[in-house]
């Protein structure tokens, strides 16, 4: 029997569960039941197990109880830091008294969220923004225990102060560091290591994995059981991991530090190499296509390959005169690595070696970045995470087509391994609706989003609550919000919020706060975003979110399936778009006593066969065509004071 300070985990998640005691508002729900039961056996078992947890399973308890009660040392990697943090401080301790067993935890995240001494100590005559940002760090260095600098919400995530404050792999000095008795980031790893069970993110986790495939010493902890919560970001997250990459903004930064740690050894001849590799960065961005977005690089290549050969002699230059200074410091030392491992790098991303995936060029207003991107990673996942000796479950509230599991388990390596469903406890066929407007023009059509706009807000005649406005691309955002400029009337005194006017956390403060303002977004507002009660009642989706076929990865990626004898639609764009969708719609229903409408804005779930795909992927909520029937839906819940 697995081990368990409750009797059973059904009786723990039961009538009488000890969780009432410290979760307010604690009800019982079998599927919340059976996913602790099943994975409790996969960890015992030293079993891979997939289970997808509706929206409102409880899924973070579920498997959260087991991990604490079960004995066994155990990571959890969550999809994004604000989540690790809310696990961490929040969830666990919670859980930890329900419990009632003394168990170690550890929070980790990757270098750069911690604050370095040494780099803080050597920061000097700071002006504007990050001279009042440093004054705040300087501050708070004396106050934290962590050096998370999570912990410092006065500065912002993207300030340039953190860079000049933090370390990375490449520039961190190790044992050697002076202040190194007091190093955060050792000081993390070190309880980390000591921890019954550990809190990390998607990112550090590929890291560690990344670091095991090239033969390094990883830096998390052996573990019995690895806990994937949000783990339908994990694929697209491994491609990166696995992939080379080198960018501009990477290299002006060195070229900072260069200049910073040669200071006291200013040599004309250092200065000038210095100089010319500042110039051959700015001559490569030059080089590169002005318009944003992504190039396979064999469209770019005869444009950046003068710019590629004066960078790569500019880097050789620069550590030849690094590497003149001896041992100067050891922060030159580790300098002068830099440069060779960015020069090995480069020669690798613009090498015409026989490679299985895809270069590629990615253009930003400010910078540029080339990729080398592989277009499988199933065989090195399978081959990281096959260990018989520990356990891997891999959970969210997207993972499945239905209750097919083929498309995330063929890319995460794990065929066979068994996978489970748990459906929303919440009444969705009752209490959300799918309205599919008619008579919409074709997607491509430049009239769509105009005509989406009109089919989708006479909606808020029928409901006092607000309404998400999700659009596939920034172009059909900008579009929506030069409409709205013009039928302002069509809001009926609401406020229009719209992404990028703020950051993403006090948009949706306002929304919250407001209870009937129109909020448009797209990319990071179809998931991890939580609003509940009458606040919002309609989420209304432009299109339906395939990736673009324009997209050389994607284009790549599809090319390898035919290949392999794959159909790339069927096999890989319909699900990615089917889970998508779920994922989007998933911002409606967020809570027992939620109900809503998700206006689906795309003629092609009616007009093409594989259209039901997307509306078994937001069953059982039912769907209509009628607008009538949208309004007495709204209306009959608004009575019963379901909607605002």
């Amino acid at each position: 029997m697995y081990p368990c300070a409750v009797t059973e985990l059904s009786e723990f998640f039961g009538p009488e569960s000890p969780l009432r005691q410290h979760l307010p508002g604690f009800q019982p729900r079998a599927g919340q039941a059976w996913m602790a039961e099943a994975v409790a056996e996969a960890v015992a078992g030293c079993e891979r197990l997939i289970v997808e947890a509706g929206t409102g399973t409880g899924k973070t308890f579920a498997y959260r109880s087991p991990a604490l009660q079960g004995g066994r040392k155990t990571i959890i990697s969550t999809g994004t830091k604000a989540l690790q943090d809310q696990l961490y401080h929040r969830d666990l301790p919670l859980v930890g008294k329900a419990v009632g067993r003394p168990v170690t935890t550890a929070l980790l995240k990757g270098r750069a969220n911690y604050l370095c001494l040494q780099r803080l100590g050597q920061v000097t005559e700071p002006t504007g923004a990050i001279a009042g940002d440093l004054a705040l760090v300087n501050a708070w260095r004396h106050r934290t225990e962590t050096g998370d600098k999570a912990e410092l919400t006065d500065v912002p995530e993207d300030s340039p102060v953190w860079p000049l404050v933090t370390s990375t792999a490449d520039n961190c000095l190790g044992q050697h560091c002076p202040a190194y008795a007091k190093c955060h980031v050792a000081r993390a790893r070190k309880a980390a290591q000591e921890a019954d069970l550990v809190v990390v993110n998607h990112h550090l986790l590929l890291a560690d994995l990344a670091m095991k495939e090239e033969g390094f010493v990883e830096f998390l902890p052996d573990a019995e059981a690895v806990i994937i919560d949000e783990a339908h970001q994990l694929p697209d997250l491994a491609v990166q991991f696995f992939g080379v990459a080198l960018g501009s903004r990477e290299l002006e930064r060195l070229v900072d530090e260069l200049r910073a740690a040669t200071l006291p050894h200013a040599q004309a001849d250092l200065n000038r190499r210095i100089d010319r590799l500042q110039t051959a960065i700015r001559a490569w961005r030059a080089a590169a296509p002005r318009k944003e977005g992504r190039y396979e690089y064999g469209e770019v290549v005869d444009d950046l390959r003068e710019a590629h050969d004066a960078l790569s002699h500019a880097i050789h230059d620069a550590r030849e005169a690094v590497a003149g200074l001896g041992d100067a410091s050891i922060e030159i030392e580790k300098l002068g690595e830099q440069l060779l491992g960015i020069g090995e790098r480069l020669g690798v991303l613009v090498s015409e070696d026989a490679w299985d995936g895809l270069r590629w060029l990615e253009v930003r207003p400010r910078s540029l970045r080339l990729h080398l991107t592989p277009l499988d990673v199933s065989s090195k996942l399978n081959a990281l995470i096959d260990n018989r000796y520990q356990a891997w479950v891999f959970t969210s509230a997207t993972l499945a087509v239905g209750e097919d599991f083929t498309h995330f388990s063929s890319r995460m390596g794990l065929a066979g391994v068994r996978g489970l469903t748990f459906p929303s406890p919440y009444q969705v066929d009752r209490n959300g609706l799918v309205y599919l407007p008619p008579d919409l023009p074709a997607p491509s059509d430049p009239t769509h989003t105009e005509a989406v706009l009109r089919a989708v807000t006479p909606l808020l005649d029928m409901t006092a609550g607000g309404m998400f406005c999700l659009f596939t691309s920034y172009r059909a955002l900008n579009k929506a919000r030069e409409w709205f400029a013009s039928h302002a009337s069509v809001l009926g005194g609401r406020k229009l919020l719209v992404q990028g006017e703020a950051p993403r956390d006090d948009l949706l403060r306002r929304f919250r706060r407001l209870g009937d303002a129109v909020l448009l977004g797209t990319g990071s507002f179809w998931e991890g975003v939580d609003v509940r009660g009458p606040a919002l009642s309609v989420v209304a989706i432009d299109k339906l979110p395939f990736a673009s076929p324009a997209d050389p990865l994607m284009m790549a990626r599809l090319e390898f399936i035919r290949r392999e004898g794959g159909n790339g639609f069927m096999d890989h764009q319909l699900p990615q778009a089917a889970l998508a969708l779920k994922q989007g719609a998933g911002r409606l229903l967020r809570d027992d006593n939620d109900c809503g409408v998700v206006a689906l804005c795309d003629p092609r779930v009616t007009g093409k066969r594989y259209g039901r795909t997307f509306l078994e992927a937001l069953a059982p909520m039912p769907a209509t065509h009628a607008i009538d029937e949208v309004a007495a839906f709204l209306a009959s819940h608004e009575s019963r004071g379901e909607v605002a």
